[in-house]
Formats: C-alpha cells, sequence, structure tokens
C-alpha cells in the first residue's frame, strides 16, 4: 500500500513579531489512510502546537510521488522530474512526470538535494521546476525514531478495518441472459 499525502489546511491566531494576533491559514501534509484520518491527525498535530481554538478548513490529496526531509533545512520546496523514456513503436521519447517534496533552505539547495534523491534512478530524468511550497510542516506516520511502536499499531488497525471493510462488500446483482430462465 503506497503513501496517500493529503494536505490540510488550518486557519488560527497567530502572534506576529509585534505581539498583535492576526488570523493565518497554513497548509500542513498529513500521510493517511483517508480523509477521515487526514483530519484526526491533523487534529491531534496542531492541538500539540496551538494553544487556541483552530479550523481545518480544507483537506484534499496533495500530488507528491515522495517527500524527502533533510537535515538542518526549514523550507520545503516541490521539485519536477520529468522522467525519460524511449518508446520503442513510435519511435519518440516520452516524459513522465512526477513531483517530489524536497526540504533544503535555498532553490540551489532543493536542486541538490533532488539529484541526490535521484541518484541510483535507472531511467534518465530532468528536473524542470523546482518551486517554494507553501506547506508549513510535514507529519509522516513514521519518522524513523524510536518509541513510534504505538503509532505502527495504530495504523495497521486502521489499514486492517480498511481491508476488512473492502472484503465485506460483495456483489449481489444478478443478470439474466437472454433464454435463461430466473430461478
Amino acid at each position: 500500500m503506497s503513501t496517500i499525502w493529503y494536505e490540510c489546511k488550518v486557519k488560527y491566531k497567530k502572534t506576529d513579531e509585534n505581539g498583535g494576533q492576526k488570523v493565518t491559514t497554513e497548509p500542513y501534509l498529513v500521510d493517511a489512510v483517508s480523509y477521515t484520518e487526514a483530519e484526526s491527525r491533523i487534529t491531534e498535530e496542531m492541538s500539540a502546537y496551538i494553544s487556541e481554538e483552530f479550523k481545518i478548513t480544507n483537506i484534499k490529496i496533495a500530488n507528491y510521488a515522495e517527500i524527502h526531509p533533510f537535515e538542518n533545512t526549514d523550507r520545503w520546496f516541490k521539485s519536477k522530474v520529468s522522467l525519460l523514456a524511449y518508446d520503442e513503436e513510435s519511435g519518440k521519447e516520452r516524459k513522465s512526470n512526477m513531483y517530489l517534496l524536497v526540504q533544503a533552505n535555498d532553490v540551489k539547495e532543493a536542486f541538490d538535494n533532488t539529484v541526490s534523491v535521484m541518484t541510483g534512478t535507472m531511467g534518465d530524468y530532468t528536473i524542470p521546476a523546482i518551486t517554494e511550497s507553501p506547506i508549513f510542516d510535514v507529519f509522516p506516520y513514521f519518522s524513523g525514531e524510536e518509541g513510534e511502536l504505538e503509532q505502527l499499531e495504530k495504523f495497521n488497525t486502521l489499514k486492517a478495518s480498511k481491508s476488512e471493510v473492502l472484503e465485506e462488500v460483495e456483489d449481489h446483482m444478478e443478470f439474466v441472459i437472454e433464454g435463461e430462465e430466473v430461478i
């Protein structure tokens, strides 16, 4: 099962440099198995950072193929990577695009980090665009840190319950083929 990333916009009052309060909306990224779980996870994560009231204004599936955090960086960049493949039937080169979310301090570092992530890729690729992403922070299920056993158990329980629901759905429709009798 591949990771599905959900972009969640959270609206809350933020204290600015002058000590004043202003309402701001910031996008965050969580991985989840459904919209409902994404809402639950972003609520849980934001409760740890925001002591006042906040509102989730939007949740949508993000189109990132992969997320790559890097140490000592503070901003997220969206890297467009075009994978090049040769179509033997038509004799033409085909491109398929994917988007990576890469953490870096500036565009040059984002380019370097994208190249390092793509190291070992079998096919040819180009990086036609890198833009700073508005994503404020990313909350993955597993960050590789110790003490995530509880989170893993929670994930496996959710995953199992989702597959059970899918298994329960059976097709009970009957089709009558012309000339056959219905019993």
